[in-house]
């Protein structure tokens, strides 16, 4: 047997977009500190941009048995569709990179063949789990727990009649029989794929047979904690063979990295675009707690309307504001032409705009008063880890329903889905810095105690990753041992 091999692999492989690549590249990092041998597979553009933007290599540069491999996903080097266009981007790596990757895995191209795979569960259909060689998948999936939960009773409720949601007047009907959740969710707070008319719609079926094959995985990882989610946890591991909750994964990272003697790399946005560190030094002349952060993430796009309404209600609200204003944030110029005199000047005086921030480190700082976010999972644990309660604008997938746990279970923010009007955006920007500032604290600050117990020794989400971890170990010695069987 060549030394190589007399150890576990791991192929690590995230759906190409922010939300998703992040939190397997912070995995890949808690994995790699254990000392278990990773090959992260990316796709090729998605690499080159983190290389351009981020200190990517040199932070795992320290790891000897780490590497970066990369494939294509079939599409032009300037592709920008991402999320936005699902149906283009999975018809094109099923066309192109499954076979691909299945060519790498036969011919040894990634290396001896993998302990097991730990593969996005957005795009299952990548490893098919039957063909030879037969390698375990464990399926991340970067979506919070409730919102999976979520997905899976997609099918059962169009089963009883309950969907597809019957217009805009259904919105507001509750959701019944969905086990954990009764008297949560109503139509608008299910996640948005489920909000289309027809049953047959492709990215409504995609969404609920990737959910499905999930399920089916060897084994299922959260990027959740026990003390958030437990409830639902309980009634997944129902479902699934094994479930892993090991977040919240940046704070679990920043724990274990606390412990090393070998100073770690500094931290690094993983983002498409260029860090403004500017705005941290604006954030120390801010006093403590003044500051409302805005970011609808790396895929939101918005009209011009919504864009001035957001604005407008910012400034209106009286507060400070630090907002990431992407390049592509506003996509179209659907409003009045030319920018008023009060934006300009109450941005002036209250304001600061960025194009990119360091979002972790932003949502640690003591100016930070609350966040308006998109409510995306990543942001969602960022913004409780840093005990921040959140004004959140959902926009598609999981958003939805993370909102509603934020505003009605977690009782750590405000829901303000679909809706985008600047008297509005004033209003809730006002109770989460005033008006409701200590019912939320009080929950928000509890909230952020048990991520952080969750992921220190002895913690749920510690535990969960040592467990995951030896699993892989049990699971290399079984395939050695029947591989080489005794004498």
């Amino acid at each position: 047997m060549e030394q190589e091999e007399a150890e576990p692999h791991i192929l690590m492989f995230p759906f190409p977009a922010l939300g998703h690549v992040n939190p397997m590249l912070k995995l890949a990092q808690l994995l790699s500190l254990s000392g278990l041998r990773i090959t992260f597979l990316n796709i090729h553009r998605i690499h080159q941009t983190l290389v351009l933007h981020t200190n990517l290599q040199s932070r795992f540069s320290r790891f000897p048995k780490f590497r970066f491999q990369t494939i294509t996903d079939g599409l032009p080097p300037n592709y920008t569709g991402g999320l936005t266009k699902l149906s283009e981007l999975t018809h094109s790596m099923e066309a192109v990179t499954k076979p691909l990757l299945r060519q790498m895995l036969v011919s040894s191209q990634l290396g001896p063949i993998p302990t097991c795979i730990i593969l996005d569960g957005f795009f299952s259909f990548m490893v098919d789990v039957d063909a030879e060689p037969k390698i375990p998948v464990f399926c991340f999936r970067t979506v919070s727990a409730c919102s999976f939960w979520a997905y899976s009773s997609i099918p059962s409720l169009i089963e009883d009649g309950q969907l597809p949601v019957k217009g805009e007047e259904d919105m507001d009907r509750m959701i019944v029989g969905v086990a954990g959740m009764e008297n949560i969710l109503r139509c608008r707070d299910l996640p948005s794929f489920s909000r289309v008319g027809d049953r047959t719609d492709p990215i409504l079926q995609y969404s609920v047979n990737q959910t499905i094959q999930s399920s089916k995985a060897h084994s299922l990882i959260l990027n959740t904690f026990e003390d958030l989610e437990g409830p639902i946890l309980s009634r997944l591991r129902s479902r699934c063979p094994n479930v892993y909750a090991i977040g919240p994964l940046h704070a679990h990272l920043k724990s274990r990295l606390s412990g090393e003697i070998t100073r770690p790399e500094p931290e690094s946005s993983n983002g498409y675009w260029e860090v403004d560190r500017s705005c941290l030094a604006w954030l120390d002349a801010q006093p403590s707690k003044s500051v409302v952060y805005v970011s609808f993430g790396s895929v939101t796009v918005m009209g011009d309307r919504q864009f001035r309404e957001f604005w407008h209600g910012l400034v209106d609200s009286g507060r400070r504001f630090l907002w990431v204003v992407r390049p592509n944030l506003v996509g179209g110029k659907d409003g009045e032409n030319g920018i008023p005199a009060e934006l300009v000047e109450g941005t002036k005086e209250r304001g600061c705009m960025v194009g990119w921030a360091p979002q972790e480190e932003v949502l640690r700082h003591e100016a930070i008063g609350g966040f308006l976010t998109h409510c995306g999972w990543n942001s969602t644990l960022e913004g409780i880890v840093g005990s921040v309660p959140m004004i959140c604008w959902p926009q598609f997938a999981d958003q939805l329903t993370n909102s509603r746990y934020v505003s009605e279970v977690w009782r750590i923010g405000v829901d303000m889905k679909d809706v985008c009007d600047r008297e509005i955006v004033a209003q809730m920007v006002n109770d989460v810095m005033e008006n409701r500032r200590n019912e939320f604290m009080g929950s928000v600050i509890e909230t952020a105690k048990l991520a952080n117990t969750s992921v220190e020794e002895g913690g749920s989400s510690f535990r969960d990753l040592e467990r995951m971890i030896n699993d892989i170990r049990l699971l290399w010695r079984r395939r050695i041992k029947r591989s080489f069987p005794p004498a």
